[in-house]
């Protein structure tokens, strides 16, 4: 692995980093795509809930190609992203690394995914991001009293 694939890798931030353990793997040896899915999901809704809600859901993804299998005690790190915030819905994509367990221990892309998720009240009906930000700044000020 080159110096320059090392020092871009180090300048974003993951939402999430896991490592894949004996648990997670399917009949031949590699991690189910389920165990990914789940990462996934709550990758994106760490970066859901920084657009100012505590509560999100989600309620698509787009497509998920496997593009290199994942193999026990390889280091998963998911990045995400904010691609479209619109009035009550957020689509944030979510691209997985793996840093490989076995030397030479490069990383290679594993899949990218697009999720949408929309911000809910606590009766789950979605509302505003713009409104989230406020019940959230009220109900933390009540807390406080």
């Amino acid at each position: 692995m080159s110096e320059t694939n090392v020092e871009a890798n180090d300048s974003r931030t993951p939402a999430i980093r896991v490592m894949m353990m004996p648990r997670d793997t399917n009949a031949h040896g590699t991690i189910f795509g389920g165990v990914l899915l789940s990462y996934v999901d709550q990758a994106g809704a760490i970066e859901a809930r920084k657009l100012g809600c505590a509560r999100v859901v989600t309620v698509a993804m787009d497509s998920v190609e496997f593009k290199h299998p994942v193999f026990v005690g390889d280091v998963l790190s998911f990045y995400a992203e904010v691609i479209k915030v619109g009035r009550t819905s957020a689509r944030i994509r979510v691209s997985v690394e793996a840093e490989r367990f076995e030397p030479p221990c490069e990383h290679e892309p594993v899949t990218t995914a697009d999720l949408v998720y929309v911000a809910i009240d606590e009766h789950r009906k979605a509302i505003p991001f713009a409104e989230c930000r406020i019940r959230d700044a009220a109900e933390a000020a009540k807390k406080r009293k």
